[in-house]
């Protein structure tokens, strides 16, 4: 795994399923939330942290009604410290098949430049 200045958790151990890696526009953030829906879920950025939260809802079903027990159910609260080399204003966040994408894109003087090749032609065009 890289080591990164672009982020920091905040946490000692995150012990639930989440990707953090790097494209070309930015950092991407994919957490699998699945049953969960866009009303379970909370998003925050503030002072460069980005948080996700969700508060478990009550269980109606008694421990002792299960058969088989093996989907965990909990509530959680991420957070992340990010560089402020990322635009988190521009930051969006999509919910697709359980699985929570959060793209939050490089500030435009941090994005990776990239030069065109012009001619000679072109340029005596001018």
């Amino acid at each position: 795994m890289n080591s990164n200045s672009t982020f920091n958790t905040l946490q000692e151990k995150i012990n639930y399923p989440v990707d953090i890696y790097e494209t070309e526009n930015g950092l991407r953030f994919e957490l699998a939330v699945v049953g969960l829906t866009e009303n379970d879920l909370s998003i925050q950025i503030e002072d460069n942290t980005l948080r996700i939260k969700h508060d478990k809802l009550e269980d109606n079903i008694p421990l002792e009604a299960y058969y088989q027990k093996g989907i965990t159910k909990r509530s959680f609260d991420l957070a992340w410290k990010l560089s402020s080399k990322l635009d988190l204003a521009q930051s969006e966040a999509i919910l697709d098949k359980g699985l929570l994408i959060i793209n939050v894109p490089y500030g435009a003087e941090n994005a990776p430049l990239k030069i065109e090749i012009k001619s000679i032609k072109q340029l005596k065009n001018k």
